[in-house]
């Protein structure tokens, strides 16, 4: 499996969940690189699963100077990177009446601005033809109780795929946007007390066009193939990799 052999990925969040999904899936096509999280104990577990490929880096994607460091030693560690991936996110659940200025902020830093920085401070070290992959949600499509902010944040990103492939045609990198559904990652642990989280999964795979939700895998297969060649005619677009639950789910 070589479809991304040699190549140097840079993946936000890639400590736990859809973040760790992809990069073990780019692990396993051949890729090397780097994973980026707040938390230093999922970090050294994630990076031991990986392997000596790959380096785990404590940042915070919020924070511009964490970011020009990411990508700094990145490089010096590999070289030139050729992928990267904008999967960190989170961030305030609560309706237009519940949250405030705080919220709005944390909530829109964590899922837009960092998005925008993260290409901004990569750049510079990326190569030529390279492949950027954000990481959007189905709630960008409808619109859920409590996840007003969330949405209207993965919308943007969602545009921002297509904005940053038009910014970026005299390089050929190209940036594409996958748009997961209910995911089954530490997430839930966030949201839901410990007791229900079994309870909520099924609920939620009953509602599920496919009859489950998705694994961190799945994301993972769609993120290979568009960091690969095999989508060399895909630029600003969108893979909406939910199930069905964006379209078909009642």
């Amino acid at each position: 499996m070589s479809k991304l052999k040699n190549k140097v990925a840079v993946i936000t969040g890639g400590n736990s969940g859809i973040g760790f999904g992809i990069a073990e899936a780019f692990k396993n096509e051949g890729a090397v690189g780097a994973i980026v999280g707040r938390n230093q104990e999922t970090l050294n577990s994630a990076v031991a699963q990986l392997g000596d490929n790959f380096i785990a880096i404590n940042a915070d994607v919020t924070n511009l100077a964490d970011l020009e460091r990411v990508f700094k030693e990145t490089a010096e560690k590999f070289g030139k990177i050729d992928l990267i991936v904008a999967n960190a996110g989170g961030g305030a659940v609560g309706t237009v009446a519940t949250l405030g200025e705080a919220d709005f902020d944390k909530t829109i830093d964590l899922n837009l601005k960092s998005v925008y920085f993260t290409v901004n401070k990569g750049l510079p070290y990326m190569n030529d033809g390279g492949s950027i992959i954000l990481i959007g949600s189905n709630a960008a499509h409808r619109a859920y109780p409590n996840f007003t902010l969330y949405g209207a944040a993965k919308a943007a990103v969602i545009h921002f795929a297509k904005g940053f492939s038009s910014d970026l045609l005299d390089r050929k990198i190209r940036v594409n946007v996958i748009t997961p559904g209910t995911t089954d990652t530490p997430a839930f642990e966030k949201f839901v007390p410990a007791e229900q989280i079994e309870a909520i999964k099924k609920h939620f795979a009953s509602e599920m066009p496919t009859g489950r939700i998705g694994q961190p895998a799945d994301i993972g297969k769609a993120a290979v193939f568009l960091a690969s060649d095999d989508s060399s005619f895909m630029l600003g677009a969108e893979l909406l990799v939910d199930g069905g639950m964006t379209y078909l789910s009642k």
